[in-house]
């Protein structure tokens, strides 16, 4: 088994590999990781582990009524997440490379990174000024008839682009081609559809690229059918998820 020691860093939302993740990075446990992370020379990754968060907040009380008018200001690695945030937080994530670390004037950050390899929660420490996690990481194994399923889950998901495109009552110019490697077309559509944190986690923690291109290609189904009936949506984007505040 094949471990590794990294940053952790919880969201209330998942990152798969592949996907780009714009953060606004202004908590201070948080800055501290990115003050570590610049510590790395720029030739070797800079890298940290997102999980998705199961029962805590994004971001922690840190002012009496912030953000829950009830709060009380909490403090630490761990705040907001319990005493114990391994059960706080899914055990499957993603580990992320930080291709840019910006340090504003007021000492937040600006930081682009891109999801690259799953990986495993075995435990969490909170000893430091912030979470770090014991990491094992996850092959992704192809599965059984995993090039015939990404085809059809290609041809859904253009469906599911053409309807939400009608929705928003407007064309449909990503122009971008889409990918045929079965594992990075699964990637790609779990990131892309408008679905919920724990279906998005159930897809990231699928037992190999198959699985889990069966299930999109229901979901795809579903979630086109019930697209027909709705008069408008969001938009977004195949490739980038929301910027996170943190």
């Amino acid at each position: 088994m094949t471990t590794v020691r990294l940053p952790l860093f919880p969201l209330n939302s998942v990152l798969f590999p592949g996907l780009v993740l714009p953060l606004n990075v202004f908590e201070e446990r948080y800055r501290a990781m990115m003050r570590e992370l610049l510590k790395t020379p720029e030739e070797e990754p800079r890298r940290f582990a997102v999980v998705a968060i199961r029962d805590g907040h994004e971001v922690a009380p840190s002012l009496p009524g912030l953000p829950d008018p009830t709060s009380e200001p909490e403090r630490g690695a761990a705040a907001g997440f319990g005493t114990d945030p391994a059960k706080a937080l899914h055990k499957v994530g993603c580990v992320a490379d930080a291709a840019t670390i910006r340090e504003r004037p007021d000492g937040t950050f600006e930081v682009l990174a891109t999801g690259t390899t799953r990986v495993r929660l075995l435990s969490v420490d909170t000893s430091g000024p912030f979470l770090t996690g014991e990491l094992e990481y996850l092959e992704e194994e192809p599965g059984d008839e995993a090039g015939a399923l990404a085809e059809g889950v290609l041809r859904a998901f253009r469906q599911y682009q053409k309807r939400l495109a009608g929705a928003r009552e407007r064309s449909l110019t990503t122009g971008a081609e889409l990918p045929d490697e079965p594992g990075v077309v699964s990637y790609l559509v779990a990131a892309a559809m408008m679905l919920d944190t724990p279906t998005k986690q159930r897809l990231l923690q699928a037992p190999d690229t198959a699985s889990r291109l069966r299930d999109e290609l229901k979901l795809l189904r579903t979630e086109t059918a019930v697209i027909r009936t709705l008069p408008s949506l969001p938009a977004a984007d195949l490739t980038r998820a929301p910027t996170s505040l943190n």
